[in-house]
């Protein structure tokens, strides 16, 4: 069956390597995102492979106007895919804490922005018994980071709210996955200015996640050694594992790209 998609977050990065992997003949796809040049252009590469795309360039943190352009779509064709992937992660500059106003945008991007995408889908897809929602959490929402608070709190919301409508969605014959990437070649990844082990190219994270979710997953974390280190860090001491964040603390700052 082809896909029917909602995509936020697809103008770059993570959100974008997303919008190519599903680019087959056939599947159509509502890409969202704030920054409507970029946007425009991963359309064009998206139609370019045989796919139908609409775009809206729309702050995941509107609600009305995320309702209604949701919601409109679907109404023309039923959604099968619903991709949560809109957020940015600011952070703290070494021995600083984070600039005024870094929390509250994070949380109104990466949680309000991650409720607005799914909540107007989930009557929809209980009422069809079939879907499969994703939403991009984080590494850092499993073992939150020192030099990015904020963001770490708000990705372990993410999961958190993923971890309990999975299991509630189920019985309705819809799938949950709660995805955990680290560190991932992006635009974003490059505002960080410290070690980033294990990187991968979005087009590789791209390939596993869309992969996780065809195959109904409840949860992945990537690339795969993350998984095995934050299972190990948890036969530690708390101060052990904050030393090690201490030292592998880098210099965030305050910016990523417009997702």
């Amino acid at each position: 069956m082809a896909e029917r998609i909602i995509l936020t977050g697809a103008s770059s990065g993570i959100g974008a390597a997303l919008a190519q992997e599903y680019s087959v003949p056939g599947a159509s796809m509502l890409l969202i995102a704030r920054n409507a040049e970029r946007l425009s252009d991963v359309a064009d590469a998206v139609r370019a492979k045989g796919a139908t795309v609409e775009i809206e360039a729309i702050d995941v943190t509107d609600e009305p106007a995320m309702k209604a352009a949701i919601e409109a779509f679907d109404d023309d064709a039923p959604v099968t895919i619903v991709i949560a992937n809109a957020g940015i992660a600011l952070g703290r500059r070494k021995g600083e804490p984070e600039a005024p106003g870094v929390a509250r945008q994070q949380v109104e991007i990466n949680l309000m922005g991650m409720l607005h995408t799914i909540e107007p889908m989930l009557p929809r897809l209980i009422a069809r018994k079939s879907g499969r929602i994703a939403m991009i959490g984080s590494i850092a929402g499993l073992r939150p980071q020192a030099d990015i608070p904020t963001y770490s709190a708000t990705k372990a919301a993410v999961h958190g709210y993923g971890e309990a409508i999975r299991s509630w969605l189920r019985g309705h014959g819809v799938s949950v996955t709660v995805i955990s990437p680290g560190f991932i070649k992006t635009p974003m990844a490059d505002k960080h200015h410290g070690p980033k082990p294990f990187e991968i190219p979005a087009e590789k994270a791209a390939r596993i996640m869309a992969r996780a979710i065809e195959n109904r997953r409840g949860r992945l974390v990537l690339p795969w050694p993350w998984s095995f280190l934050l299972w190990w860090e948890q036969l530690f001491p708390a101060r052990i594992s904050d030393w090690f964040e201490r030292m592998s603390a880098a210099d965030v700052g305050g910016g990523s790209d417009k997702p």
